[in-house]
């Protein structure tokens, strides 16, 4: 082996990675040089090289992220950031137990925006359908964003999509050999989807944690895990809901659909209320498209939860 091997960090332990070797079965435990210890500038994820000096790793150098995970610390003005270079977050919602919310929805692929990383969106427990919700629309909905859709079962492999095109087959087809992380609502069936996806071989850690009472969703660790040619990040601290670490120019930033059209209102300060003057949501073209209306409803939510933030939180 060379002097210097590239290496995918797959876990941290303050000042100790393990980093899985490219293009080797093998997992090495490697230190940090000191100016690489700062906060978040080693994470799971990020892709670094290594050295090998008296039969210890060294982390010499972290590659450029194409996008990370992140939270911003607003009063430290700081972000903190938890992973790296991911190719996709899989959005999972259920049919029903827990039921639909498609403000949950919106909320992940506000997130799948901020941080730069292409979003799906999974429909589980589909064998329980009782027409609780129109899963066309709610797929057409997306559609601007490129938020493509599947409809699966976990529980059940075997069930057919019989509402949209993409199914558990094309699911599995399109995670091959991306790192994905899943977010969705307790109860909608993550760690079953991905148990299936893995032939039932891995168990996150988070779920053994939150098992067991120990504040899995307190904390800020994350994992890579490896299965064939799918990898999966494992982070209970991305899965708050709070979106009180972002501005209202922010969230028009990620609401992109949005914020296109309203550059088409008359006013720069239009409110986007049926009474605002000018406004172009309500005009004839845009106030019956259910659409673009169901969109604008989240954004109008987030906008007010946003601006309810107390002073001393930004």
């Amino acid at each position: 082996m060379s002097n210097r091997i590239k290496a995918r960090i797959i876990k941290s332990a303050r000042r100790e990675f393990d980093c899985a070797l490219e293009g080797l079965n093998q997992v090495v435990q490697a230190t940090a040089l000191g100016n690489l210890l700062k906060e978040g500038e080693v994470v799971v994820g990020d892709f670094v090289e290594l050295s090998k000096q008296n039969n210890e790793y060294i982390i010499e150098k972290v590659f450029e992220r194409k996008n990370s995970i992140y939270r911003n610390l607003v009063r430290e003005k700081t972000q903190k950031v938890i992973a790296a270079n991911l190719d996709v977050l899989v959005c999972v919602t259920a049919i029903s137990k827990p039921e639909f919310k498609r403000g949950m929805v919106d909320r992940y692929l506000l997130r799948s925006q901020q941080w730069d990383i292409p979003a799906i969106l999974v429909f589980n427990k589909t064998d329980e359908y009782a027409e609780q919700i129109d899963i066309p629309f709610e797929c057409e909905r997306l559609k601007e964003l490129g938020v493509q859709c599947f409809e699966i079962s976990a529980k059940f492999p075997e069930y057919k999509n019989k509402f949209i095109e993409q199914g558990l087959s094309e699911l599995k087809k399109f995670l091959n050999n991306k790192t994905a992380i899943f977010l969705g609502q307790s109860g909608v069936g993550k760690s079953k989807l991905i148990s299936t996806l893995t032939d039932g071989e891995v168990e996150l850690e988070s779920q053994k944690l939150a098992k067991v009472g120990k504040g899995a969703h307190t904390t800020t660790w994350a994992e890579l895990i490896t299965h064939k040619d799918l990898n999966i990040i494992d982070s209970p601290g991305v899965r708050t809901l709070s979106i009180d670490d972002l501005t209202v120019e922010q969230l028009d930033d990620y609401t992109p659909d949005i914020a296109e059209l309203a550059t088409q209102c008359q006013f720069n300060n239009c409110q986007h209320q049926e009474n605002s003057k000018g406004c172009i949501f309500f005009t004839d073209k845009f106030k019956n498209d259910s659409f673009v209306q169901s969109r604008l409803e989240s954004y109008l939510r987030f906008k007010e939860e946003i601006e309810r933030i107390p002073h001393w939180k930004k």
